[in-house]
């Protein structure tokens, strides 16, 4: 059933439970892979799972969502798909590294950075020029995150580095991706299953070479307390991967970007609250302060960007905008943050990109003919 048939009620309370389901996962992920980490040091091995969850997992429920294959183009292997494959495999590993070395809080707050550096990214690789609202709204996240770290009882330089160094991985994914949906047209999980499966590429030799190395050369398997419970943590730690990024997708598809937007903060806030409680790591009220400053400066972001966005469609400067202003079944879907791109058929795609922690989401409709029975993947 199309988002737009189900009653507001039901609509609204599958919201609600998708919501708490994805905040849930989330926070229970961040706080299983810092237990994990904490007595079984080797970050490789957990960004492997997590890697191998995608490709277990995904396939079938493409399959059962009824997601058409796409055969991408040569060249974008080449230029691509294997670099963002590389960088979801470093972003992993990194960002397991930083959770290793310092507070789930703490690493939270630095990847709120992230709007920072796509903003800087897309003004140096896109030449894309961003509102004054929008470099206004980068203080509080640059206050914010300055503050925590010079308040952070347990600041460690190299889990710094390794969370900054993820951030700038998702933020370049977050471009590049952008590209590949917009040239190829292909659904954004397809996409996401592509990249998993390239990720082994480079995750696996690590892995033995890292990790694997270290078992077998200091004796670490018979020395693992426990291995029963860890293995099923790391079930559990790769399993809350996947879902996190599934229910993000859901909650995209049926909410408009600004709600997401306030969902994906308040998820942020939810993570950073619920491992404060959970894993009793020291903070001062001045940390939390300069952790809810940057978070809040993350919304702001979004809604800035949301409004330019939104003063861009006002104008039609192409004879598609002029058409899509005369048809109000394509008004329907732009009020929902959607543009229409021309196809060449009789089939319409809109694409809505959303800045997430993971990657570069796409809100997807169609419509046939113009009809007014659009329905949204999923």
């Amino acid at each position: 059933m199309a988002a737009a048939d189900r009653p507001p009620v039901r609509e609204g309370i599958r919201i609600v439970f998708l919501c708490v389901g994805w905040y849930t996962v989330s926070s229970g992920g961040n706080i299983v892979n810092k237990i994990i980490l904490n007595g079984f040091p080797y970050p490789v091995t957990v960004s492997l799972f997590h890697i191998i969850s995608i490709v277990v997992f995904l396939p079938p429920l493409l399959r059962a969502w009824g997601v058409p294959k796409s055969e991408l183009p040569s060249k974008y292997y080449q230029w691509y798909i294997l670099p963002l494959a590389f960088g979801k495999y470093f972003a992993s590993v990194s960002a397991h590294f930083s959770i290793w070395k310092v507070p789930v809080s703490y690493a939270h707050t630095v990847k709120a950075t992230m709007p920072i550096w796509v903003v800087l990214l897309s003004r140096i690789i896109m030449k894309e020029k961003q509102t004054t609202k929008v470099y206004v709204s980068l203080i509080p996240i640059i206050g914010g995150v300055l503050l925590a770290t010079a308040t952070e009882l347990s600041f460690d330089v190299s889990g710094l580095i390794s969370a900054l160094a993820a951030t700038l991985c998702f933020s370049l994914q977050n471009i590049f991706s952008k590209k590949v949906l917009r040239d190829t047209r292909i659904h954004h999980l397809r996409l996401l299953n592509i990249l998993g499966f390239n990720a082994v590429i480079f995750m696996v030799p690590t892995w033995v070479l890292v990790d694997l190395s270290v078992f077998l050369v200091n004796g670490d398997l018979a020395d693992v307390s426990e291995w029963t419970g860890t293995i099923v943590l790391l079930l559990i730690s790769g399993f809350c991967n996947f879902a996190q990024n599934v229910i993000a997708f859901s909650v995209l598809n049926i909410v408009s970007p600004l709600s997401y937007a306030v969902a994906n903060a308040t998820k942020r806030i939810m993570v950073i609250s619920i491992s404060l409680l959970m894993l009793r790591n020291p903070v001062t009220l001045t940390n939390v302060m300069g952790m809810m400053t940057a978070i809040v400066g993350v919304f702001l972001y979004n809604k800035a960007k949301y409004d330019a966005n939104k003063e861009k469609k006002k104008l039609p400067s192409t004879n598609q905008d002029l058409v899509s202003f005369d048809n109000p079944v394509l008004e329907k879907l732009q009020a929902n943050g959607s543009v229409p791109f021309p196809h060449g058929s009789e089939q319409q795609h809109n694409w809505n990109n959303v800045l997430t922690d993971h990657f570069q989401y796409s809100r997807q409709a169609y419509t046939s003919k113009y009809n007014s029975n659009h329905q949204y993947v999923v």
